[in-house]
């Protein structure tokens, strides 16, 4: 009767080691469950992707953290390159990408689940060449036409938020440089790290001091893959402690941008 009940006992903790990795399932299959990690990325900043003209190779924070986060699940890394944010948005709430790298707001996280922040960046002005501008307290005024990125966060705060000025839709960053130098507008609104790529393709142009608000990137995964956040949250933190995010930072040229604190 005692090896019978011994066996039973060893049996029985089998079955309960089953039941907890069955209830703790691998993330691979749930943030990368085609085999492959589908990362949503745009072009025109160096918090997504930028070309590097030096190797040919591509840079950009959110380009080398989904290459990480590919190697450490195991899995084979396929960035998917949108034209504009909007669209690496919508990818992820259809689930077309697994993972995207930016600003989370409360109205995207009704599409999406994010991870805790990895990167802050201040939000500015870019205004042109003889811009009597200098200060973002004097954009909102009568007569002021500021772009912005259609569908962005910045156009649903500043459309909001503003009581004189005219908000102007670009449809990406280089339309935005177009309708900038062509007098169309008086400013851009964005985050400052995008502004300062922007400012080296209009000469005499300036990021204003200051700020009028704080994007805080995360790592954006579908809804439904909730099981899988445990992980996320872990990967942050530690690339956030190693130095992962500052090299990126450093790598892709981010300027007016810090690593998050730790969480």
């Amino acid at each position: 009767m005692n090896r019978i009940a011994a066996a039973f006992l060893i049996i029985a903790g089998s079955l309960l080691s089953l039941g907890a990795s069955t209830a703790d399932p691998d993330p691979r299959l749930i943030l990368a469950p085609s085999g492959v990690l589908r990362a949503g990325l745009y072009p025109g900043t160096p918090t997504s992707i930028l070309p590097d003209a030096g190797s040919g190779g591509p840079r950009g924070v959110g380009y080398d953290l989904g290459k990480e986060l590919a190697r450490r699940l195991g899995v084979p890394y396929l960035p998917i390159v949108f034209t504009k944010n909007a669209e690496v948005l919508a990818a992820v709430k259809s689930g077309e990408v697994d993972v995207a790298f930016t600003n989370a707001t409360a109205v995207r996280a009704r599409d999406m689940d994010f991870g805790p922040p990895f990167l802050e960046i201040e939000l500015g002005y870019l205004v042109p060449r003889g811009s009597a501008l200098a200060t973002p307290a004097e954009v909102d005024a009568p007569g002021r036409r500021v772009g912005v990125t259609a569908g962005s966060s910045s156009d649903a705060t500043l459309s909001r938020d503003f009581k004189h000025a005219e908000i102007v839709r670009a449809a990406t960053f280089d339309a935005a440089v177009e309708m900038m130098s062509a007098g169309a507008i008086s400013a851009y609104a964005t985050n400052k790290a995008t502004l300062f790529e922007m400012a080296e393709k209009l000469p005499g142009s300036k990021v204003l001091d200051g700020r009028w608000g704080i994007e805080r990137h995360a790592i954006a995964i579908p809804k439904g893959r909730d099981q899988a956040m445990a992980f996320v949250r872990q990967f942050t933190n530690e690339v956030k402690s190693e130095g992962v995010v500052g090299a990126a930072i450093a790598r892709a040229g981010l300027r007016g941008a810090m690593t998050s604190a730790a969480e």
